[in-house]
């Protein structure tokens, strides 16, 4: 079983390996429609403005492709992701999935930054997941602790992320295609390292630079949906539409959830497992999604269907968790739990879930990783499976079997790879 657990987390590692963002970034500014727009901008200035979890990563690319073009900017990006100082780049950390001060304090920065821009200068915008929640300017009539309080809400009704970043757009002043706005009539052209399913432009960080495809009403089904509690002057800012139409604002996905997926495939393939990628768009709660996995386990080791191993079954998306408990814990580490339940007894399987971005909720964990024995071990410490999951307390349970996966913060973020890994 070591054995296997060391491949597990050897696809892990090769497959973020696959997916950091200076790549995706590259190949953005070297060619294609986006290169094309930055070589028209002709003499005018080209401000950086980075966002989210691989902020800092992207804006190194960006400032080492650029070299002199480039006149300064800044980043913002989760507390402990930045790597060092940047020539010209200032650099801020704040708080996720929560907006906190410093967020706030960064984006005031970043707009006095842009502030005065002319026609002829460019805003390269670099945005990563996790930039919702690190890219934030209250609007009229809302506070940051208006933010903070919806925001919690959502995350612990279980709405998924194109849900509430339908609600965060229209409470913002710079979500939803408003950042551009701000930005004019400078040009705004949008590097987005996708962690949403669909690669949806308008979702990626709640679209600050691109039309918002939500509407008022959206946002309002969302409150109705989930039964969230509002002040009515959140109910009235909810009614301001974002913008829909943005003639200064130039928008590319580069690297995604599939690319993470393939890399995984392509990871096992040379340590001699057969892959199956099963899809890239999951998406339900966590419990589900473990079990399910669990399950393929289980009809791999009794038929040979759908794959005979050796074999990794892999799924790539965003699940979701309902909060029902006071534990801690993220999604990928209640998927690797719940799977735990499933596969005991069984020799040779390990399933494996982790957030790309080396931080699933707010621990220090990536995910965790389960195999046979580990329900059983669980056991003799007196925890029960069920019970910790209803506490939402994953990464105590895991942490207690040596059944966490710490990568620390990776510089990436394309959301969650998961799979079943078979001997």
């Amino acid at each position: 079983m070591d054995k296997l657990r060391e491949d597990a987390l050897e696809i892990v590692r090769r497959a973020i390996d696959a997916v950091l963002p200076e790549a995706a970034v590259r190949e953005a500014l070297g060619r294609g429609e986006l290169a094309a727009r930055l070589r028209e901008t002709g003499r005018g200035r080209v401000i950086l403005a980075a966002i989210g979890k691989a902020a800092w990563r992207m804006a190194q690319a960006a400032s080492e492709a650029l070299g002199d073009r480039l006149a300064g900017g800044v980043l913002i990006t989760k507390y402990g992701h930045s790597l060092g100082e940047m020539r010209g780049i200032k650099a801020f950390e704040a708080g996720h999935p929560v907006p906190d001060e410093n967020a706030v304090r960064g984006t005031e920065a970043l707009l006095r930054r842009v502030r005065g821009l002319s026609p002829e200068d460019t805003v390269l915008f670099l945005v990563s997941g996790g930039g919702s929640a690190l890219f934030e300017l209250p609007a009229e009539g809302v506070t940051l602790k208006d933010l903070a309080d919806v925001t919690g809400q959502l995350l612990a009704c279980g709405a998924d992320i194109v849900e509430v970043n339908a609600v965060r757009k229209h409470l913002s002043a710079v979500k939803g295609g408003r950042f551009a706005k701000l930005c004019a009539p400078a040009r705004v052209l949008t590097v987005a390292l996708s962690d949403v399913l669909g690669d949806r432009l308008d979702s990626i960080a709640s679209g600050p630079a691109c039309p918002d495809a939500s509407t008022s009403e959206d946002a309002l089904r969302v409150v109705e949906k989930y039964g969230l509690a509002l002040h009515p002057r959140l109910t009235e800012a909810l009614k301001r539409e974002t913008p829909k139409k943005l003639d200064n604002a130039t928008a590319v996905a580069a690297g995604s959830v599939a690319s993470l997926c393939a890399a995984a495939g392509r990871a096992a393939a040379a340590l001699g497992y057969t892959p199956l990628l099963l899809t890239s768009t999951l998406s339900c709660t966590a419990r589900e999604a473990g079990a399910f996995l669990a399950a393929i386990a289980r009809e791999v080791r009794a038929s040979g269907r759908p794959i005979a191993s050796p074999c990794v079954v892999i799924a790539g998306g965003e699940t979701v968790v309902h909060v029902t408990g006071k534990g801690r814990g993220g999604r990928n580490q209640e998927l690797a739990l719940s799977a735990c339940r499933g596969i005991r007894g069984l020799r040779d399987v390990v399933v494996v879930s982790v957030g790309s971005d080396g931080t699933d909720g707010p621990t220090d964990a990536a995910g965790g990783i389960v195999d046979g024995t580990t329900a059983e071990a669980l056991g003799a410490r007196g925890m029960d499976v069920e019970a910790v999951l209803r506490d939402n307390d994953a990464w105590t349970a895991l942490k207690a079997v040596d059944s966490l996966v710490i990568t620390g913060p990776t510089g990436t973020n394309v959301n969650d790879v998961s799979f079943a890994l078979m001997g």
